[in-house]
């Protein structure tokens, strides 16, 4: 073997015993998917069993059950670790598991994947990945800059990026991504950032691999190409990297807003969203059983007044407050009722009586929408059938009964 290679082995295998001692020494370490997956695939080399053998062995005696893929330490000493074996092993590290690439667990809506990001709003064209900067995304969060979507962190080139593509695609909606915030230039061994625009541009190779990427482990195993093709032709790719202020975050937004191209039509199928474009009235109005509620704004007091009645026509309780807030609270905390759109209705009419106290402006209540279906609902409460004699069901047929002054 060349002398040359030799040495540069050699002083590859230092380093990685240098790096799994640390981690050894590092409790944050011990049950991190970094360290874990580092030290399995490390085993299974040539050298495990020999020249690492005493560093693995250190390292495997403290590993704890595994409570996380990676924490994106400014750091990684295990990435490290496996950057300097690949190095000298190129082809060997090829073939090694050597970070976390489980399939996130998927559920129904947006985002379908868990993850460290905080939407914004569905119908918005820009996608914001922070990258590292933590802050920066709390900051855009909070100010919800009118055009973003989903602002988020990103601190793995692997199981990170395959969540971003399968967030993405699930939201037609978004046709940009800036790349921002500060990505790991340091020896933590993943450049998130580095390999997620290398993706946009190069695609992926035959085996998975992300073209151009110089992270630690920008592997893609639980995305198909169709998925990355797709995701490559959604979005166009802003790079801000190394961007932490808001002010030209936002600037970058707002162009790309101006020029949003509409939804992406090009998507693999996915059971994504439910969108009702054309949202109605209720077409019937059924009764609490609960009884219910007359509200009505006290101006003189500046205070809300809530009257709860029973079905049988019986006030039972007068509540008050100074907000709508405070007595729809204390209306559900009671149980004095238990259909949602009851309540609803009451958010409604307290926010009315609310603004007709400040204002100075009469208020009347409104009838509750839909056409009233009271006795099949009142009476399947009670537990009666239809020829129940009850006095609420005495009450709802007079009611239904046309009066004198509407036959004529």
């Amino acid at each position: 073997m060349n002398a040359n290679i030799e040495e540069k082995r050699r002083r590859a295998l230092e380093v990685v015993s240098e790096q799994l001692s640390a981690s050894a020494d590092a409790r944050k370490c011990h049950a991190c998917g970094c360290l874990h997956k580092t030290v399995e695939a490390l085993e299974t080399t040539p050298a495990g069993p020999g020249d690492l053998g005493p560093a693995l062995a250190r390292a495997r005696a403290v590993l704890t059950p595994e409570e996380y893929d990676c924490l994106g330490c400014p750091v990684c000493f295990p990435a490290i670790a496996a950057n300097a074996f690949g190095e000298a092993y190129p082809d060997e590290a090829e073939a090694l598991d050597l970070c976390p690439t489980e399939a996130a667990v998927e559920r129904r809506g947006w985002p379908p994947l868990t993850g460290d990001y905080r939407v914004v709003r569905w119908r918005a064209p820009v996608a914001v990945c922070t990258l590292n900067s933590a802050e920066l995304a709390a900051h855009l969060s909070r100010d919800r800059p009118a055009g973003v979507s989903i602002v988020g962190t990103l601190h793995t080139e692997n199981l990170g990026i395959e969540r971003i593509i399968r967030n993405i695609l699930a939201n037609p909606h978004i046709r940009f991504l800036i790349l921002c915030g500060e990505d790991t230039t340091q020896a933590i061994g993943h450049l998130p950032g580095q390999s997620l625009a290398s993706l946009l541009a190069n695609g992926l190779d035959e085996r998975g691999r992300i073209l151009g990427a110089r992270g630690k482990r920008p592997v893609l195993k639980n995305v198909n190409r169709e998925q990355v093709d797709a995701f490559r032709r959604q979005v166009e790719a802003i790079e801000l990297l190394g961007e932490e202020r808001s002010s030209v975050v936002r600037d970058r937004v707002r162009e790309c807003t101006a020029r949003d191209p509409g939804p992406f039509s090009g998507a693999p199928e996915e059971d994504g969203i439910v969108e009702i474009r054309a949202a109605h009235e209720p077409r019937r109005m059924i009764p609490d059983p609960a009884g219910f509620l007359v509200v009505y704004p006290d101006a003189a007091h500046q205070r809300l007044i809530v009257e709860h009645y029973t079905n049988a026509g019986v006030l039972d309780c007068v509540l008050e407050g100074s907000t709508p807030a405070a007595l729809y609270g204390t209306v559900i905390e009671r149980g004095l009722v238990t259909r949602l759109d009851h309540a609803a209705y009451l958010g409604r009419e307290l926010a009315r009586a609310q603004q007709a106290m400040e204002t100075g402006e009469p208020y009347i209540q409104d009838r509750a929408p839909g056409e009233v279906e009271e006795r099949e609902a009142v009476l399947a409460a009670c537990g009666c059938g239809p020829t129940c004699t009850s006095e609420t069901g005495r009450q709802i047929d007079e009611r239904r009964e046309p009066s004198s002054d509407s036959a004529k």
